[in-house]
């Protein structure tokens, strides 16, 4: 038996509209480490659905619990980030998930299958009496349209459990060796979209901005983050496919960036970066990496800043 065998969503069965959703439970068990165990009694009644994150896309920053939920499925209704590779990376390291795998990724402006089909698609395997994992790259909360789905599903009476993942917009920046906070560099951060309006993301340079499927609108991104107290001078990494097989670095700042990720013909996946604490990163160019941690003070004058950087 392989690994993983795919199934494709047209296969499947959705809800018809107006059609009666029955309250359902599913009884678990747990193993001695905590772990998610499915009573198999409970699965001849009744499934139950887990969004599980499955982070960056490496398995070995999969969590245990997200683990062990996967290799009691029947069903594992799969993404394209994250999800896919960790799933290939499972395998080829030995371990046999014997899951139907159904896959509904989603490409840049391209959503193979609708939300709302996603959504029907769990509550209808769930009462079909499947145990079902809806691996979902990252963080299933964080951009990931989970609370969504943990919805839907709780408003048709299938029990739901969300296992946490390590989302990328801080384990990307960090295999860059980018911290998000670091000590008399930056004492906070957000996380955003690219796609939503950035003009509200407040703060100067000592605030880190985490800037998810930025990629296409980046000029923009960077021309609004400049108007700013960041300045054009601020420091921004874009850090391509991290953990995959073309993981990349680019370096810059506010006012050369776009013309670099145009240069280099970056792609996505990417997570960029805004803030001094891109100057921490191996892979920061000397003009941007001179950073004296023991006089900078992030709330300075520009003038002044400019005089602690040799």
């Amino acid at each position: 038996m392989s690994a993983v065998d795919r199934g494709s969503l047209s296969d499947r069965g959705s809800l018809s509209e107006g059609a009666q959703r029955p309250r359902r439970t599913a009884e678990t068990r747990r193993s001695a480490d905590g772990s998610p165990r499915f009573d198999s009694q409970a699965r001849s009644t009744s499934g139950k659905v887990w969004l599980v994150g499955a982070g960056p896309g490496d398995p070995g920053l999969l969590t245990l619990r997200g683990l062990r939920a996967l290799e009691q499925a029947d069903v594992i209704v799969a993404d394209r980030l994250g999800a896919r590779a960790v799933l290939d990376g499972l395998a080829a390291d030995g371990v046999e998930l014997t899951a139907e795998v159904v896959d509904v990724g989603k490409l840049p402006g391209h959503h193979a299958v609708p939300q709302d089909a996603i959504n029907a698609l769990l509550v209808q395997l769930a009462q079909d009496g499947k145990n079902v994992v809806r691996l979902k790259g990252g963080d299933p909360y964080i951009f990931g349209r989970g609370g969504e789905e943990l919805l839907f599903c709780q408003e048709a009476g299938i029990a739901v459990e969300v296992v946490p993942g390590i989302t990328s917009a801080v384990s990307v920046p960090a295999v860059a060796g980018i911290p998000l906070t670091h000590r008399g560099v930056a004492t906070g951060f957000t996380v955003v979209t690219a796609h939503d309006q950035i003009r509200q993301v407040g703060g100067g340079r000592d605030h880190t901005v985490v800037l998810l499927m930025g990629v296409g609108t980046l000029a923009n991104s960077a021309i609004t983050l400049a108007r700013g107290d960041r300045g054009a001078d601020c420091p921004v990494a874009i850090v391509e496919d991290g953990y995959g097989a073309s993981q990349r670095v680019t370096i810059g700042t506010l006012a050369t960036i776009a013309h670099q990720a145009a240069a280099r013909g970056v792609r996505s996946p990417a997570v960029v970066v805004v803030g001094d604490v891109v100057r921490l990163s191996p892979f920061a160019p000397a003009e941007l990496a001179t950073l004296d941690l023991d006089s900078y003070d992030p709330l300075a004058t520009e003038h002044t800043r400019k005089a602690s950087i040799s």
